[in-house]
């Protein structure tokens, strides 16, 4: 399994069609695959993850107690491991 970062942020009122959406015209990927896809909100300290598990998807949301760690616009499509996903910075 892959986690792939979607850099910058998004409306976090995104639910699946919106988070899916940007899977398939930003990431270029396939949002049923079994990959893991991940997006930042504004402030960021919440993230929401698309996932797939081969018999239906589903849109996690995940809250940290600081910012999670993220990479700017410029850096395109990044893929993580699965362990570098609960990195934040304190608050």
């Amino acid at each position: 399994m892959r986690v792939w970062l979607a850099t910058g942020y998004i409306d976090m009122h995104h639910g699946f069609p919106g988070l899916s959406r940007q899977v398939q015209e930003v990431l270029r990927r396939d949002p049923l695959s079994d990959h893991l896809f991940c997006f930042r909100g504004r402030r960021g300290d919440l993230l929401k993850v698309i996932c797939h598990d081969g018999q239906g998807a589903s849109v996690h949301e995940k809250a940290g107690t600081g910012r999670f760690l993220w990479p700017s616009p410029a850096d395109g499509a990044v893929t993580i491991t699965p362990a570098q996903m609960g990195y934040t910075n304190g608050r």
